[in-house]
């Protein structure tokens, strides 16, 4: 039920925070490494510094949010939840942005694209979308899993998109059409998390 922050050449314990009731289910920095998000049942964000925290955000679960991640100007954190919601907050408020409505499962995980424009969400209901950041439209729907999709990642150009499965497959998508380009096999359980290379 807590967070630690690390001084990762030395090794050392650089801040213990404290306040979650639940177990941390998700953890993510601002873009200039000042502030972190982190989630149980509710949202925190932190002075990553002084290990205090800076807002807790009110609403958007019934139980348990499951990942959060900020946008390129670290201004707008997000969040997806077990109520098969995602929200975008404001940072230095704490107040809700928008409400994206679209999912029926879980919204396991949550990326933003690398401006900020667009955030991508997967589901207990087998699917991954895509959302205009600003509006809370829906862009895109991603379709073809046969289980729940437990991570996704943008590429650095915000060109491509990455998931992962339930199905123990990892799916790589065009953003902008929803095309598959290419379906990744060989793992034999849920995979849970995705990322690109920097290149």
């Amino acid at each position: 039920m807590t967070v630690r922050i690390w001084d990762a050449a030395m090794g050392a314990t650089l801040q213990t925070l404290e306040g979650h009731s639940s177990c941390v289910n998700s953890v993510a920095f601002s873009p200039d490494g000042k502030q972190l998000a982190s989630s149980d049942r509710t949202v925190r964000i932190w002075d990553a510094a002084m290990g205090a925290t800076l807002q807790t955000p009110e609403g958007g679960s019934s139980g348990v949010v499951t990942a959060v991640a900020f946008a390129a100007d670290g201004k707008q954190p997000a969040s997806g939840t077990d109520a098969n919601t995602v929200h975008i907050w404001d940072a230095a408020m704490g107040a809700t942005l928008q409400t994206l409505e679209g999912h029926s499962g879980w919204a396991n995980s949550v990326a933003f694209s690398p401006d900020g424009k667009q955030l991508a969400s997967g589901s207990h209901d087998n699917t991954v979308r895509i959302w205009d950041a600003a509006t809370g439209a829906t862009l895109q729907t991603l379709e073809g899993y046969s289980d729940l999709v437990s991570a996704v990642a943008f590429s650095p150009d915000g060109k491509q998109l990455a998931s992962g499965s339930g199905d123990d497959t990892v799916r790589i998508w065009d953003a902008a059409t929803g095309a598959t380009l290419q379906t990744l096999e060989g793992h034999s359980d849920l995979v849970s998390a995705v990322a690109f290379s920097p290149d």
